[in-house]
């Protein structure tokens, strides 16, 4: 029996973690189902009660090192974990974990992981000697694997595939309409879904989607929906938008599994997202998309469909984003169409990352 110790931000209620998690165990079982895989979490009990997986905590070192020490491999990712913007500190935990894993001899994939930005030099050379000492690499999209020519890491056998949740199964609409029922949300109107989240402090952002959002139910006709990716940090971040709105809308407040949120943005009619994976999620669930950009990861992802966004969270405004929503709601099939031509091979790359680690397993 192969053992995998998968590590990633998983067990911190991140909807689009939890569904690369989903991802990832889905195929690699499909692949192998001997495979004794366990899970790094921020929340054990939570990561084994979702995911009916083994799980430790990611600050228990001793129960790490002796995982590790058993570990044939072991998967850093997917996601953004390499990255020293939206955390500094957690860079270098990520990197520990790698670095323990060679220690002890288990081999070491980059799995789907969207590489930067790292800033600083000292940063960089760690991640340059690191990255060149893994035995492969597979990244979500061609700017981290630009990143990765950049930072000098050439050794081991690269690929540019997709990120791992455009590989999952779409699931029932109807697990989605139920929860919005009980929000008194039906399709006697178009729904908009709109994923936020805080940022740095920033409130310009917000009061454009107050604006915004107030327009739709005006302009469409439409119920907008706000959806939490990250419990309950979106729920706030999306209450502090609608205490400024004049027009009803609904925050969902739950603490969704990932196929509830699939399900959720599967009942969207169109879906604007801050976040990455809510528009990862309208891909897999053949919903139009309109991404606002925060970070490098969403301008990537965008431009793998045949998008780009609609401003980021400095220059975005609201007739700007309204001339957008005109567009895509008057010529949804055609954007559909165009994204479901794209999304077909990105799903063959997203399976593609589990292929590979099971052929690692196998050398």
């Amino acid at each position: 029996m192969s053992r995998i110790v998968i590590s990633g931000y998983y067990g911190s209620k991140n909807a689009g973690d939890e569904a690369m998690l989903a991802a990832m165990l889905e195929v690699l079982e499909e692949l192998d189902p001997k495979l004794h895989i366990t899970v790094i979490s921020a929340d054990p009990r939570d990561t084994e009660t979702r995911h009916h997986v083994a799980s430790i905590s990611w600050l228990n070192l001793p129960a790490i090192a002796w995982s590790l020490v058993r570990a044939d491999l072991l998967l850093s990712g997917g996601g953004s974990l390499l990255q020293n913007v939206t955390s500094r500190r957690s860079l270098y935990y990520y990197m520990g974990i790698i670095a323990m894993a060679r220690l002890f001899g288990a081999r070491v994939m980059l799995y789907a992981q969207g590489i930067g930005p790292i800033e600083g030099d000292l940063p960089r050379r760690m991640m340059r000697w690191l990255g060149n000492c893994v035995n492969l690499i597979t990244v979500r999209d061609q700017g981290s694997l630009e990143e990765l020519d950049r930072l000098g890491i050439k050794k081991p056998s690269i690929e540019c595939t997709a990120d791992p949740v455009l590989g999952i199964r779409p699931v029932d609409r109807q697990i989605g309409a139920s929860i919005l029922r009980d929000y008194e949300v039906d399709h006697t109107e178009p729904i908009v879904g709109i994923s936020v989240r805080d940022w740095q402090g920033w409130t310009h952002y917000k009061k454009v989607l107050a604006q915004t959002a107030d327009r739709i139910v005006r302009e469409l006709h439409a119920r907008v929906v706000f959806l939490p990716m990250q419990y309950p940090e979106d729920v706030n971040a999306a209450r502090s938008i609608v205490e400024t709105m004049q027009e009803n809308c609904t925050v969902l407040k739950g603490d969704y599994t990932t196929r509830e949120f699939l399900s959720l943005v599967g009942n969207m009619d169109l879906m604007i997202g801050i976040r990455l994976h809510a528009l990862i999620f309208a891909g897999v669930m053949g919903v139009p998309m309109i991404g606002i950009s925060y970070d490098p990861k969403i301008d990537r992802f965008l431009a793998s469909v045949g998008e780009h966004p609609a401003g980021d969270l400095q220059s975005v405004d609201a007739d700007m984003l309204m001339e957008e929503i005109r567009r895509k709601w008057n010529d949804r099939d055609a954007s559909l169409a165009g994204n479901a031509r794209l999304l077909v091979n990105l799903r063959r790359l997203a399976m593609r990352n589990a292929q590979l680690a099971v052929g690692l397993l196998d050398k």
